[in-house]
């Protein structure tokens, strides 16, 4: 009797924050017009959180959700179509797509699930969740080096070994630089503040909220919006990396603001590249006028230059709506080479989990130190020319095939003379660990180490990303540029002179 009893009094409780959603909506004049055709549990969510989270409701009253049913949705032609499923659940087709159509599906694979004012809701939304309607985004996405991005990094061992080295808590006592690992609160702050987090559900805790006390999930992780997180339906990654919550707006996605949360200097410069770069340039100056929400994305009619989106992963068409490009959430699909390597620019890798790779060193590496490629990891020459001239296809839109070899021809240049660069540095490094100046055990925490670092991590990439990307000269030459890579091997060579000395003095005494 007393579950029935608790089940009526939490039917009655919502029905009184209905009531009293309406009578504040009365009270204050409130002008929000709700879609008609919202679910009745979608219904109950607005009624409490129009007014105790009212700009969750406002977003996605904004939102294409709000607005569209998934049946509505299906009828547009199959090129104008947001939905890549064709048989959506047969509940949801009617009623526009709200809090309850997101956040009850798959409840007996979220550890995050519970019980929500009588009804059972997920904390997390995930990839999975959003593929009941985006089968096909889903499925690209979960292949994608960004669906495994927390995974690519820690469970590396090399990588993690940088990252902890990097962000642990050091000291010098005695003279030594000590440190010890990053804290989970350091790692989720910075590395994995892009990368992901894994949620993990506790148990339950009770949180105090404008209404009293109520009981949620207690999850470790959380919040978190990096692109590969773990989430706790055992899915990898965050949809609303790109399409922030609650409006899941296109719009937002194709800007490169969106991009520029990770894409940054020193390590990944594409932003700030962006920024000094000729497409950069129109994008500033004209992006006001257009238009970000059309799908397909005209070139020349919706925008007159790219932007992140529209080289990595866009619809795009002609002006007249013949398809350019297909739509991808693989980010990599499209691109032969990948400029961002440890320690070597090389081929796209084959999978997005790049932690199956291993070097003919047996390191987790795709290329040995001395520049080997691990090729059977990465993707072969036939690959690479297929995914070249894919990429020439989306240029030729607006320029010749001149203009578009000549390009590509100085990118080549580029990483084959920022690899050369690269090999200098590791072979004064490698100098300098069988010298026994610098200690081997722990590659990336002596300064001779970390201007080795530089070299390739920053200096190296801001090179290979000024001319990937159509020309910011000033971080190929001086900003971050070939300045540095040749005054890195100056400073590498005089250190390991310096300590050279300093142990035949000792060896003296």
């Amino acid at each position: 009797m007393k579950p029935i009893l608790k089940h009526v009094q939490l039917i009655l409780v919502l029905f009184f924050f209905i009531f009293l959603g309406n009578l504040y909506a009365l009270e204050e004049k409130e002008t929000i017009t709700l879609p008609i055709s919202l679910s009745p549990q979608t219904t109950a969510c607005v009624g409490c959180h129009r007014i105790y989270t009212p700009g969750i409701v406002q977003d996605w009253l904004a939102g294409r959700h709000s607005k569209t049913s998934p049946g509505e949705a299906l009828k547009k032609t199959a090129i104008e179509r947001r939905i890549s499923s064709e048989n959506p659940p047969v509940e949801s087709m009617r009623y526009t797509i709200g809090c309850y159509e997101c956040h009850s599906l798959n409840p007996n694979s979220h550890t995050d699930n519970f019980n929500h004012f009588g009804n059972k809701i997920n904390v997390v939304v995930s990839p999975d969740d959003c593929r009941t309607c985006h089968p096909v985004e889903a499925v690209q996405y979960s292949g994608s080096k960004k669906a495994h991005a927390i995974k690519n990094l820690i469970d590396n061992p090399v990588y993690y070994a940088l990252v902890s080295t990097i962000t642990g808590v050091k000291n010098a006592d005695s003279g030594k630089m000590n440190a010890k690992p990053p804290s989970g609160e350091t790692l989720h702050e910075t590395c994995l503040g892009c990368h992901g987090t894994k949620i993990v559900a506790k148990g339950m805790k009770p949180v105090s909220t404008k209404i009293g006390e109520i009981m949620f999930p207690d999850l470790a992780g959380w919040p978190n919006q990096g692109v590969g997180r773990e989430n706790p339906d055992g899915s990898l990654g965050a949809c609303t990396s790109c399409h922030p919550r609650h409006s899941f707006s296109i719009e937002v996605a194709r800007k490169p603001y969106t991009c520029s949360q990770c894409h940054l200097e020193p390590d990944v410069p594409a932003w700030n590249v962006y920024k000094e770069s000729k497409h950069g340039n129109i994008y500033f100056s004209k992006y006001d006028k257009w238009n970000f929400n059309s799908v397909p994305w005209k070139l020349g009619e919706d925008i007159q230059s790219p932007t992140c989106a529209a080289c990595h992963n866009s619809l795009l068409s002609t002006p007249e709506g013949a398809v350019i490009s297909e739509r991808t959430h693989d980010f990599g699909s499209r691109l032969w080479e990948r400029l961002f390597g440890l320690i070597y620019s090389h081929p796209q890798p084959v999978s997005g989990n790049t932690t199956i790779i291993r070097n003919s060193d047996g390191l987790p590496l795709p290329s040995t130190f001395a520049g080997e490629p691990a090729a059977v990891y990465l993707i072969a020459a036939q690959e690479k020319k297929k995914r070249l001239d894919y990429m020439k296809r989306i240029c030729s839109t607006c320029h010749s095939s001149d203009w578009i070899n000549g390009h590509f021809s100085k990118l080549d240049n580029t990483l084959k003379e920022t690899n050369e660069m690269t090999l200098a540095a590791t072979k004064l490094m490698t100098a300098a660990w069988d010298k026994g100046v610098e200690d081997k055990a722990n590659p990336f925490d002596g300064p001779i180490e970390q201007m080795w670092i530089k070299q390739w991590l920053f200096y190296s990439n801001s090179i290979r990303y000024a001319s990937a990307m159509t020309g910011a000269p000033d971080y190929a030459a001086f900003k971050n540029g070939w300045w540095y890579l040749t005054n890195t091997l100056i400073e590498m060579k005089n250190m390991i002179s310096i300590r050279e000395g300093m142990e035949k003095e000792k060896g003296r005494d």
